[in-house]
C-alpha cells in the first residue's frame, strides 16, 4: 500500500494504491465516508482479493487531494469527476466502484455520469435519497461547529453516531483509529463535504437504471462496516468480486 499523487491541471488527487503500475489486474475503487479520508480502507488494502488492484482516492480536500478554499457550487459531481479523471490518467477504462456512507453518494454520482466505466457497484452504510429538511438543518449546525471548533468538534459530535454499540464496547482500537483519521482532515475538506451532502440530488430514480452487479453490505455494524466488521466485509467483498 503506497500513497500516490496524480496532478491534473491545477488539481492534485491523492490515493492509496495496492498495486501501482500493475495494469494486468482488474480495478476496484472504494470511496471513503465522511469525514475520514482514504485510510478508512486500510483493512481492505491489507486483504485485496487475488487478481484485483484496489485504489482508494482521498475525495476533494481530504488527505492530499486539493480543494479550493471558498469554492462555490459544490456538488457530488465534483467527487465523481475526480474519480473518473484519476482512472483516465491511470489508463483504466473500467472498474468496480463502491463507497461507504458519503462515498456511496459519490458512487451514485460516478454511475450517473459514466455508467460505461462501471463493471459493478458496492454500497455500504449509505442510501440513495437526498437529505430531508431536518438533515439539512443538522448539517448547517455542523458547519457552524466546524467554524467554531474545527475537526476536534466534529469528532466529539460524530463519534457516538459513527460506530455501533458492539464496537464501542468491545473494540476501542477502532474508535481510536476513527478519531485520529478525522482529526487529520482539514476544516476546508469537512466544510466542502457537508455542503456537497446537503445539496446532493435524490438518486432513487437511478436505481432502476443500474444494470451491473451490485452489492449492498453489511449487517452487525454501525456506520463504518468495513472497519467494525472487517473480516465479514472482506469476505463479502471477495465473494462479490468473483461474480463480476
Amino acid at each position: 500500500m503506497t500513497r500516490q499523487y496524480c496532478h491534473i491541471g491545477s488539481r492534485t488527487i491523492a490515493y492509496l494504491d495496492s498495486a501501482p503500475r500493475k495494469n494486468d489486474l482488474r480495478t476496484l475503487v472504494l470511496l471513503h465516508a465522511f469525514p475520514i479520508g482514504a485510510n478508512l480502507w486500510e483493512p481492505q488494502m491489507r486483504s485485496v482479493p487475488a487478481g484485483w488492484r484496489l485504489i482508494t482516492p482521498d475525495l476533494r480536500g481530504f488527505g492530499g487531494t486539493s480543494e479550493l478554499d471558498g469554492a462555490s457550487g459544490l456538488s457530488m459531481a465534483d467527487y465523481a469527476q475526480d474519480v473518473v479523471d484519476l482512472l483516465h490518467e491511470l489508463h483504466i477504462a473500467r472498474a468496480v466502484v463502491g463507497g461507504c456512507s458519503m462515498g456511496g453518494y459519490a458512487t451514485f454520482a460516478v454511475y450517473q455520469s459514466h455508467p460505461e466505466m462501471i463493471d459493478g457497484l458496492i454500497f455500504a452504510n449509505t442510501r440513495p435519497t437526498a437529505d430531508t429538511p431536518e438533515a439539512r438543518a443538522n448539517r448547517r449546525n455542523m458547519l457552524a461547529l466546524v467554524d467554531r471548533e474545527g475537526p476536534s468538534g466534529v469528532v466529539r459530535d460524530m463519534m457516538p453516531k459513527l460506530l455501533g454499540k458492539t464496537t464501542h464496547d468491545s473494540n476501542s482500537t477502532v474508535e481510536a483509529t476513527v478519531r485520529r483519521l478525522i482529526k487529520q482532515q482539514s476544516p476546508i475538506a469537512i466544510r466542502g463535504a457537508i455542503q456537497r451532502m446537503m445539496h446532493r440530488p435524490d438518486s432513487t430514480p437511478l436505481l432502476p437504471q443500474i444494470s451491473v452487479p451490485t452489492l449492498v453490505i453489511v449487517p452487525g455494524a454501525g456506520h463504518l462496516a468495513n472497519l467494525e466488521q472487517p473480516e465479514a466485509f472482506n469476505e463479502a467483498l471477495g465473494a462479490f468480486l468473483k461474480t463480476v
